[in-house]
C-alpha cells in the first residue's frame, strides 16, 4: 500500500466499532496477505455514552476529525496518507469531514447511505463534488438507501476517482459477506 498508511473506520448508526464487517476489513487490511497498514476501529460520541440516537451532522463530523488526528499522532502517519471511512452513517461523515478539507488518503464506503429508504427525494449528495479524494463505494444491489443507478449517477460528482464494487443480491447489512466486503477494501487500498 503505498499511499495508504492507516485506514480509520466509523460504524453506522445503529451499531459500535465492533460490527463484524469493520472487524473483517481490519484483519484484512491490517493483515491479510502480508504487511499490511494500522487500522483503527472507532465509536461516535453518541454510542461511547451509551445513547442509540446520533448526534447531529457537525459533533459527529467533528469526532471523526479528532479520531482522525489521533491516529496521524499515534501512529506516526502523515495525516494525508490517512485513509477513512466506515459502513453507511461512518462512511457518509467521514466523507463530508473530507469535502470540508480534511486530509485523507481515499475513503472507503460501505453500504453509502445515499437516501433514506423509500425517499429518493431526500439525497445526501450536497457534499460529493467537494471531495477530490480516490473514493471505494462498496454496496448490495438491492439497498433501499440507494440503487446502484442512483449512486452511479449521483457519485459521478466527486472529482476523485470513484469505483464501485457491487455485492449481488445484497441489501444495505450486506449480511453474509463480511469477508467479500473485506477482500474488495484491502485488494482497492493496495491498489492506490
Amino acid at each position: 500500500m503505498s499511499a495508504v498508511g492507516g485506514l480509520l473506520l466509523f460504524p453506522g448508526a445503529g451499531s459500535g466499532r465492533d460490527h463484524p464487517s469493520l472487524v473483517a476489513i481490519e484483519r484484512a487490511v491490517s493483515g491479510g496477505d502480508g504487511p499490511g497498514v494500522p487500522v483503527v476501529r472507532a465509536d461516535f460520541p453518541y454510542r461511547r455514552e451509551g445513547r442509540r440516537a446520533p448526534d447531529r451532522p457537525a459533533k459527529l463530523i467533528a469526532c471523526v476529525r479528532d479520531e482522525a488526528a489521533a491516529v496521524v499522532t499515534s501512529h506516526g502517519i502523515d495525516a494525508a496518507a490517512l485513509a477513512l471511512g466506515g459502513r453507511s452513517m461512518g462512511g457518509r461523515m467521514c466523507s463530508m469531514a473530507v469535502a470540508e478539507g480534511l486530509p485523507a488518503a481515499a475513503l472507503v464506503l460501505v453500504s453509502y447511505p445515499l437516501h433514506p429508504p423509500g425517499r429518493p427525494d431526500k439525497l445526501r449528495v450536497e457534499h460529493l463534488p467537494a471531495i477530490e479524494v480516490p473514493c471505494l463505494f462498496v454496496s448490495g444491489t438491492r439497498d433501499p438507501f440507494g440503487a446502484p443507478e442512483e449512486l452511479t449517477s449521483h457519485t459521478a460528482a466527486i472529482a476523485g476517482p470513484v469505483t464501485h464494487a457491487w455485492i449481488e443480491g445484497a441489501r444495505h447489512e450486506l449480511k453474509g459477506a463480511d469477508d467479500e466486503v473485506a477482500g474488495t477494501v484491502a485488494a482497492w487500498l493496495k491498489s492506490l
